[in-house]
C-alpha cells in the first residue's frame, strides 16, 4: 500500500508508533519498523544522552528508518534535537511547541520533520516553517490531548495544508487505518495498541489495564488548566479530579501526578501511576508481536477498501 508518505519516509505500510514517552523504547520501534512501518523511540522529558543511547541501541538491531519524538518543553530539547541530527535518524516527529528553530539543521542532515498537530491554525503553521509532513491528532488518543476529534479533525487539515497528513487518535485496527485514507490521510499513527505488543518494556500490570479497559474506561483530567491528558481511570484519576472540581491550584495538581507515568510504566502502579491509553482501548484485547499486529491491520484495511495484493 504506498502513499505519499510510504514514499517519503521509506517504510512498508502507512502505519507510524506513537512516541510514548517512557513506553516507546528502541525495543519497540525497532519491532515496528521491522514490521515493516515507522517504529519511534520517545524521548519524553528525558536528557539527550539517554536518547543517544537509545538511538545507537535501535540502529545495531535495524537497518530500516527510525524515527524520534522531541517534546519541545523537555529542557534537553535542544540537545536532543543535535542528537537526532548527529545520529542519523531518518524522521523526527514533535510536540508540545514549534520545531521551526531545528528545520535547517534537520533539512541538513535529511531528516523528515512531522509535528504532531491538535487543530488547523497549527497544521498550518507547521506547513510554513517547513514541516514534511503533519500528524493530525483527535482528542480521542491517549496521553496529551486537544479538543477536536480525529474524524472532525483529519479532513480539515487535510483540506488546509498540501504536504501529506497522518491521522492519529483513536485508530487501533483495520478500519480505523480504512477510515484515515478515506478522510484524507495518507497514513495512521497508532499509540495503545501498540503499548500491549509483545515487543513493549512496559508493565504487565500496565497491559493488563488496557486489555481489560472497555469504551467508557478513560477520563481526561487537566481541563481547568489547560493540559488535558486521557488516562484509563484509576484512583490518582478520581483523586485528581475532585480536587479539580473543588478548584485546586495548578501547582498542587502537578504534585499529585509528578512521576505518575514512570510509576505505571515501570513500577506497575495501577493506583497512583497514569495509565495513558486512547479511547479505542475497549478494543484492544490481546497481545500480539509488533508484525502480527501490523499484518493484521493490514489485511482488514486492504480487504475494507477492495485491495487484495
Amino acid at each position: 500500500m504506498k502513499t505519499r508518505i510510504t514514499e517519503l519516509l521509506g517504510i512498508q505500510y502507512p502505519i507510524i508508533q506513537g512516541g510514548m514517552a517512557w513506553v516507546a523504547d528502541y525495543h519497540l520501534a525497532v519491532a515496528v519498523s521491522e514490521a515493516g512501518g515507522l517504529g519511534i523511540i520517545g524521548a519524553g522529558g528525558a536528557p539527550a544522552k539517554f536518547v543517544q543511547e537509545q538511538v545507537r541501541k535501535a540502529r545495531e538491531m535495524t537497518d530500516k528508518p527510525i524515527g524520534v519524538n522531541i517534546m519541545l518543553m523537555n529542557p534537553e530539547a535542544d540537545g536532543i534535537a543535535e542528537v537526532a541530527a548527529r545520529e542519523g535518524v531518518e524522521v523526527v516527529t514533535t510536540g508540545a511547541g514549534n520545531p521551526a528553530k531545528y528545520a535547517a539543521m534537520w533539512k541538513e542532515a535529511g531528516i523528515r520533520v512531522v509535528p504532531v498537530v491538535a487543530s488547523v491554525a497549527m497544521a498550518k503553521m507547521m506547513e510554513r516553517a517547513g514541516a514534511d509532513a503533519i500528524i493530525a491528532e483527535g482528542m480521542e488518543s491517549g496521553g496529551h490531548i486537544g479538543s477536536t476529534t480525529t474524524m472532525a479533525l483529519v479532513p480539515q487539515v487535510v483540506d488546509a495544508v498540501k504536504i501529506p497528513v497522518i491521522a492519529a487518535g483513536g485508530i487501533a485496527d483495520g478500519r480505523g487505518l480504512a477510515a484515515s485514507l478515506m478522510l484524507g490521510a495518507e497514513a495512521v499513527q497508532i499509540g495503545t495498541r501498540f503499548v500491549v505488543a509483545a515487543e513493549s518494556m512496559v508493565h504487565e500490570n500496565y497491559k493488563k489495564k488496557i486489555l481489560a479497559a472497555k469504551d467508557i474506561d478513560s477520563e481526561v483530567t487537566g481541563l481547568s488548566h489547560g493540559h488535558p491528558v486521557r488516562q484509563i481511570r484509576n484512583q490518582m484519576t478520581r483523586e485528581y479530579l475532585k480536587l479539580e472540581k473543588e478548584g485546586a491550584g495548578f501547582e498542587q495538581l502537578e504534585q499529585m501526578t509528578l512521576g505518575a507515568l514512570r510509576k505505571a510504566v515501570v513500577d506497575g502502579d495501577t493506583v497512583h501511576g497514569s495509565l495513558m491509553a486512547g479511547q479505542i482501548a475497549g478494543l484492544v484485547n490481546k497481545e500480539q508481536s509488533c508484525k502480527e499486529i501490523i499484518e493484521d491491520i493490514m489485511r482488514q484495511g486492504k480487504a475494507l477498501l477492495g485491495e487484495r495484493n
